[in-house]
């Protein structure tokens, strides 16, 4: 069983503008943000203005967040602009609520998954799935009340190594099965790390499907020439209305991966 949905180019202007979604539909979107900071060295870049202005222009009920920064010493120090307060936080647009897990500690600071949402947060959770020392990785999960119903949401970025990421899937689906309810809906979203379709087969062996359409390219890595989709949302008890993927300069520019936005009906 697949989750069909087309394209739906036109709900983004030829200048990248993400338009509002239509009434009755819930939005989710991921986005691997890369910390917050283009570019290495002393040629990088403060990026975490501008997406800002970004998440707040994807206009989504939730907003899955990968490789967002609580805090980082030597950033903090370079950068004049640096945000004082945690990335998912200041990211958050006005009127939505921020949930926050640290995956990774290194030696100037922290780092892990956020979840941003305008709808009640009732609870959340995490789980580490790292794998081995060298990638420290976890699960953020979320419950969040959408019009009087609960949907869970989990954000994940799994690891470069083939093998970590089947066993991090497997770790998922444990999860699921004693934090989730068999009936509610469900959406796990993030930075998969996929450049095949074995993560996507597991995922389907217990009931989760990402929208799929017979001419459907929804590439998001790298942002600049995408050759790959390696973000997605996966999702069980949701009906799929769309997917898109916001493209040109403004986006590329923020990061190493374009954003992606899911749309449906509950």
């Amino acid at each position: 069983m697949t989750a069909e949905s087309p394209h739906f180019p036109e709900r983004t202007t030829e200048s990248g503008i993400v338009l509002p979604p239509e009434p009755g539909i819930l939005r989710v979107a991921t986005y691997n943000i890369h910390k917050g900071v283009q570019g290495l060295g002393p040629t990088r870049r403060l990026e975490i203005h501008n997406l800002g202005h970004a998440v707040e222009q994807l206009d989504a009920d939730i907003v899955c967040l990968q490789e967002v920064r609580k805090m980082n010493r030597k950033e903090a120090a370079y950068f004049d602009r640096w945000p004082e307060v945690g990335q998912a936080e200041f990211l958050a647009p006005e009127g939505y609520e921020s949930v926050y897990r640290t995956n990774a500690f290194t030696k100037d600071g922290e780092h892990g998954n956020a979840l941003l949402t305008r709808w009640p947060v009732k609870g959340s959770g995490h789980l580490d799935i790292s794998d081995h020392r060298f990638e420290q990785r976890g699960l953020l999960h979320v419950e969040v009340e959408v019009r009087g119903r609960s949907v869970h949401a989990i954000v994940v970025h799994l690891g470069l190594i083939p093998g970590s990421r089947v066993r991090q899937i497997h770790a998922l689906q444990q999860f699921i099965e004693h934090e989730v309810p068999p009936g509610a809906p469900l959406v796990v979203a993030g930075d998969f790390n996929d450049w095949g379709n074995h993560i996507k087969r597991m995922l389907a062996s217990f009931g989760l499907y990402e929208f799929e359409g017979e001419d459907l390219k929804a590439l998001t890595y790298p942002s600049r020439l995408p050759l790959a989709q390696l973000d997605h949302v996966y999702v069980r008890g949701l009906t799929p209305t769309g997917l898109m993927v916001p493209q040109g300069r403004i986006w590329w520019r923020m990061s190493d991966h374009l954003p992606l936005i899911a749309e449906f009906h509950l």
